[in-house]
Order: C-alpha cells, then structure tokens, then sequence
C-alpha cells in the first residue's frame, strides 16, 4: 500500500479543497432551504415546486452529472494524456455544441408536455387538491431550462477538473446558491404584485441560480487556454467514444431515477407534506454526502481515469482502497450524529416561520432513515467511475437495476406501517446492497484487492465511531432535563456535542492508526506548524 501513499496524499489534498468549497454550498444550500421553510412550511406550494424541480433535476442527475460527467472526464482525460492540445480543446468544444442542440430539443418538449409529466409523476390524491396540478406545471416549465445550462456547466467542471482545477468547480454549486437565493427572494417580494405566487419567483431564482453556476466557471475556464468554437461534428470519434460510454451510463443509471419517480409517486399518496418532509430531510442528509462523498469522488476521478489510461491496475487498486477508506472515516461517524441529533439539528435549522414542531417531528424520522445509508452513497460515487474509467459499464447497470428492484420492494413491503420513513429506509437498504454488489464486481474487475485492509480501516472506524455514539448518548442524558431558554443556548449546546464528539472521534481514529487519517494529520502539521 505504500507505493499509492504519494497518490492518497493528493487525492486528500484535492479532496480538501473540493471539500471546503462544497461546504461553502451546502451551507449556502441550507441557507436556501431555510428561506423556503420559513416562507412555505411543507405542504400545498412547496409540494408543488419539489415536484417541479425534481422533473429537470432528475434529467439532469442522469444525464449532466451522472453519465455525461463520468464519460467525458474518462474521454477527455484520455485526450489530455495522448492526444495533444488542439484536439484535446477541439473535443471540449465538439461536446459543448452537440448538447447544446440535443438538450434545447429535450427542454423545448419538456415545456409542451409539462402537464402530463406532472400528471405522471403524482398519486390521485395529489391531482385532485385545486390548482396544484397547474401549479406544478408552471414552475416545471420555467424551470426546465435549468437541465441545458447545468449540463454546459457539468461540462465546464470536467475539464477543470481533468486540468487540475478543483475549488472553483466546487464553488460553482455557491453561485448557484447565491443566485437562486438573492434571485429567488427577489422575485418572490415582486411576482403577488403581477398577481402570481411567491413560489414562481423562487422558481425563476433558480433559473437565475443556473445561469450564474455556469458563467462563474467560464474566466477559470478560458485562463485554462480554452477557446470556445462552434463545432458540430456527429462523427468526432471523441464525441462518439463518449455517446457509447453514455448509453449504457444512462440505462444503467436509470433505474436510480426510476427509484426517485417511485418514491414521489408513493410520497404524493401520503397526504399534504410528506413531499415536503422527505425533501428537508434529504437536503440535511446530502449535506455530508456532498461533502465528502462527492468531494472524494471528484478528487480520485482524474487519478483513476488517468491510471486507467496507463493500464496501471495496482496504482488504481491502491487509489481505489484508500479513497473508499477516507470515504468510511468521514461517512460513518456523520450517519452516527445524523440519527443521533436528527430532531435539535432539524429544529435549528428549520423550525422558524411556517415550519412548526410537527414538520420537525416527521422531518427527522425521514433523516434517521435516509442516514442509514450514508456510507453506501459516498462510496458508490467513488466506485461507479472506476468502472467506468476501465470502459465497463456493465456493473454500474446491473447494480441500478438491482437498486431499483429493491427499492420498489422495500417500499411495498414497509409503506403500510412505516408510511413516509418506508421511502427514505428503502433507498438507504438498496444503495447499500448496490455498494456490495459493484465493490465484489470490482474485485473481479481489477483482479483482487487487499479485502484485509479494507477489513482492518472499517473494523478501526467503526470502534471509534461507537466510542463517539456512547459520548453523545451520555451528553443527550445529561443535557435532556435541561430546556434551553433561547435559540443560542439550544445552538450552543448543539455545537458543543458536534464539537466534542468530533474531537473524541478524531482523537480515536488517529491513535487507532488508520494511515489515510494520520497522513493527512501529518500534512497539516508539516504545512502549519514546521520543524
């Protein structure tokens, strides 16, 4: 394992910068979701616009940053690596043209059929409340463009990341944030004096959120050497190369979507807010998932297409083994404090306004769910591009239809009883049985790899993460008599937990000698404080 130390070093170093720049979005995103539970509590109008949203985000999740991400940082890495700059650059461009034709055709049906899609995505129950039907199909159709400008975007972050560029990538989830906040506010105040809801100008801030993503990238882009030319070319062989890693990409992350649809569907049926209630939930649980699955994923990708391009199997298994490592140190013990904390983290970050102690209940019951699952999502975000990068889309869709099917059967089994817990639980059991599905067919793929020392790095994470579950457990007792007399005292008191249990779990880790964690101790202390 120490010939892939250099490598972890790196990845942690990347992981760290994409790290803080998600952190800055996810708060930003927060900070979004707050505005709209103070603004719209769970129920008719917020039902209407994640409904809504959910229609272009989901072909955005499956086509902008699912397979189209994945395949053009494959291709394109492959370019930078043997191909030469000009036709590195002309492949970014050929790519940039094409989705612009294929896309604006997809959002320019999406808009004409907005009523059937709503109409297929929801329960009868959701149909027959007055005017949520319209409601919906209004937000989809100004929102649907989103899916043209975030694909160009997911393009854009390929290519800086292929060219070492991490932090400003990431950030471009805060200009989002920015946007769709300052925007979406804006308009919210302006559109009852045209005799409009306040939630269509939050679906306009979106848009705006989109636009500004997008433009935020481009300086870091063009100080990269690209230069944009309109050139449209079907049969590029880098365009087609890409097109065939898409297809099954695509089919094989469809049946993930398919789960999201299903999940709506089920949730509409559950009487007014349980949309809503999922929805808070999920944004809280992503909020570490973005953090740190999606941060690692996006550091090791150009590392692993780039070993894949050089046919170098044992750097790529080392790469491999330790991000899935990192990915465990930092998930498992955020899924400890998510089920732990789920109702005061809940109640401070959302409870104001239209959003009372009830939406609080229900919330939290879908995040200790969803948290679950944590670890299975971070480490299929970092195990799904492996296989691509070795041009095997084979397992990635074999795992998604696998996913799917259990989904559906979780749900059917458990909504009866469980209700809208049913929805978050089932998702977080299929990704875990997918995760342990794609890391045997990884085994496979690359010839073995040191099953022990995975074995050895969880066994280490999971004892420390017990030692932080007992300490916060023996805190909530001592803490339950006590109610906190303002927001500040219960948000000290909350700080503190986080702070001391994270303290107490680090601490754990690092005498436990887990060698991803330590070297990157030993990296800080070296950059701050020198010999």
């Amino acid at each position: 394992m120490h010939k892939a130390a250099q490598d972890t070093g790196t990845i942690a170093r990347s992981a760290g910068t994409v790290g803080a720049a998600v952190l800055c979005s996810r708060v930003l995103g927060l900070v979004r979701e707050q505005v709209f539970a103070y603004l719209f509590g769970a129920g008719f109008a917020f039902d209407a616009f994640v409904v809504a949203f959910r229609i272009p985000n989901l072909l955005r999740d499956l086509f902008a940053e699912g397979a189209l991400s994945a395949a053009f940082v494959a291709v394109f890495s492959d370019y930078d690596e043997n191909q030469g700059e000009e036709k590195t650059w002309q492949l970014a461009n050929t790519v940039i043209a094409f989705f612009c034709v294929v896309l604006s055709g997809l959002v320019l049906l999406g808009i004409f059929f907005a009523d059937d899609l709503v109409r297929f995505m929801v329960e009868k129950e959701f149909q027959q409340m007055p005017g949520k039907v319209a409601l919906t199909a209004k937000l989809t159709r100004i929102m649907f463009p989103f899916l043209l400008v975030v694909s160009l975007s997911s393009v854009v972050m390929g290519t800086l990341n292929t060219k070492g560029r991490f932090f400003v990538p990431a950030l471009a989830a805060s200009f989002f944030n920015v946007g769709s906040l300052v925007g979406g506010i804006t308009m919210a105040v302006v559109m009852p004096w045209f005799g409009q809801p306040a939630i269509v100008g939050m679906a306009i801030g979106t848009m705006l959120g989109g636009l500004l993503q997008l433009g935020g990238q481009l300086p870091t882009l063009f100080a990269t050497g690209f230069r944009f030319r309109w050139h449209f070319d079907w049969h590029d062989p880098g365009l087609r190369r890409i097109l065939r890693l898409m297809v099954p990409a695509v089919i094989g992350l469809a049946p993930l979507q398919v789960n999201v649809l299903v999940n709506t569907y089920f949730a509409s049926s559950l009487g007014q807010g349980a949309i809503s209630w999922l929805n808070y939930a999920f944004r809280l649980f992503f909020f570490p998932v973005g953090i740190f699955g999606v941060a690692l994923s996006t550091a090791t990708m150009p590392v692993i297409a780039r070993y894949a391009a050089q046919r170098d199997l044992e750097r790529l298994r080392e790469t491999v083994v330790s991000s899935l490592i990192m990915a465990f140190c930092l998930t498992i013990p955020a899924s400890v404090g998510l089920i732990m904390l789920s109702e005061p983290i809940i109640r401070l970050v959302y409870q104001y306004g239209r959003f009372d102690a009830f939406t609080t209940m229900r919330t939290a019951e879908a995040l200790r769910c969803y948290s679950l699952g944590l670890f299975a999502y971070a480490a299929v975000k970092i195990v799904v591009p492996v296989f691509y990068a070795l041009n095997d889309t084979k397992f990635p869709v074999m795992g998604s239809f696998l996913t799917m099917i259990l989904n559906v059967v979780i749900i059917l089994l458990t909504v009866g009883t469980l209700q809208h817990r049913a929805l978050a639980l089932s998702i977080s059991l299929a990704m875990t049985c997918n995760f342990l599905f794609l890391g045997a067919a990884l085994y496979r793929k690359v010839e073995g790899y040191p099953l022990a020392y995975v074995a050895k790095g969880l066994a280490k994470v999971v004892a420390a993460s017990l030692i932080m579950a007992g300490w916060l457990y023996g805190l909530h007792h001592l803490l339950a008599g006590v109610s906190p007399a303002t927001r500040w005292v219960e948000a000290g008191s909350l700080l503190f937990m986080m702070a001391t249990s994270v303290a107490l779990y680090g601490a754990a880790l690092y005498l436990l000698r887990v060698r991803e964690l330590t070297m990157l101790v030993d990296k800080l202390r070296g950059r701050f404080l020198p010999a």
